[in-house]
């Protein structure tokens, strides 16, 4: 478990890229690169999280790729870590070699993590106040699994072993906050079948350009979440061409904005990250979205929910 800290100021930025692809380095590759560069010198993040697919299945060497792909991020020495995608180790290695590479790097924070089923890079961060030590909010990775094997078919979906640990973590901090659970945050690539929900009944900002590429079961992630009461933001990737937000129970269910170009998109959805940004004391964060031209996007399109709830 790695301890993070609040700036003086009382901040803690995060800039989540997702779903680069990165290859070989053709020219898609170092549009990719630059639009991260902007983005890092906008934000001036405390933190870079990576949700997934950073590379493609389809580099000829997934270890020398993955390097390309966060090499401007160590270039602004920000710490930065990184949860697995369904591609990231579909070729030519595994996700325990894609970690040790990981961990070769000088600001890289990613942790293996305990060995839950076939999941690895399950791991937490505190983020602590600076001026008393004592940590105020958390953030949870998860390994959400790629192609399922099984009748079901689809993707896999976040195991009962991994929800486990996750709620054996949030119990022993909601302990030393003295019963009172920290804001916490989660971060992983494949998004819940919650998020199908949340686009139908609830209104939502952002767009849904594809639907959601969810699991066919629901294992149960979320229902922890709103036990625990301590995870308020949710953040995915996976989706290429959908950057929606909305709420559930109390708690955001979030999109980034697809970030490299060496993968499908669509014309008129350019692409950026998701910035989140926590307050020392405050019990909730801001988000945005950057753009590949430095725009600032604060209010994202409202979309009222397709289906209304009948009652019996």
């Amino acid at each position: 478990m790695t301890d993070l800290f609040f700036r003086e100021n009382g901040t803690f930025t995060i800039v989540q890229f997702t779903d680069l692809h990165w290859k070989n380095g053709e020219p898609e590759d170092l549009r990719t690169y630059s639009l991260m560069k902007l983005i890092l010198q906008l934000e001036s993040p405390d933190l870079v999280i990576f949700t997934g697919d950073v590379i493609s299945e389809e580099c000829e060497d997934p270890f020398d790729s993955y390097r390309n792909a966060i090499k401007v991020v160590e270039e602004f020495n920000i710490p930065w870590a990184a949860v697995f995608g369904n591609h990231d180790a579909e070729e030519k290695c595994t996700k325990e070699d894609l970690i040790r590479l990981q961990q070769e790097h000088q600001y890289c924070l990613t942790e293996t993590g305990p060995e839950l089923d076939n999941r690895f890079g399950n791991y937490m961060f505190r983020i602590n106040s600076k001026k008393y030590n004592t940590p105020l909010a958390a953030l949870y990775m998860f390994d959400s699994g790629s192609y399922l094997d099984h009748p079901v078919g689809g993707y896999e979906w976040i195991m009962h072993k991994q929800i486990g640990w996750y709620k054996e973590k949030s119990k022993q901090l909601t302990e030393y906050n003295k019963g009172i659970p920290l804001l916490s945050l989660a971060f992983f690539h494949i998004p819940l079948p919650e998020y199908n929900e949340v686009w139908n009944y609830h209104t939502c900002y952002g767009d849904n350009y594809e639907g959601m590429g969810c699991p066919e079961v629901n294992s149960g992630l979320f229902a922890a979440f709103l036990e625990m009461d301590d995870v308020k933001g949710i953040f995915v990737g996976h989706d290429h061409i959908n950057d929606f937000w909305g709420e559930l129970h109390g708690i955001n269910l979030c999109y980034g904005r697809a970030t490299g170009y060496n993968t499908y998109g669509k014309e008129g959805f350019p692409r950026g990250a998701r910035i989140i940004r926590l307050e020392e004391g405050e019990d909730s964060y801001k988000s945005w979205i950057r753009l590949d031209d430095g725009t600032k996007i604060v209010n994202q399109p409202e979309h009222a929910p397709e289906h209304v709830w009948k009652r019996i």
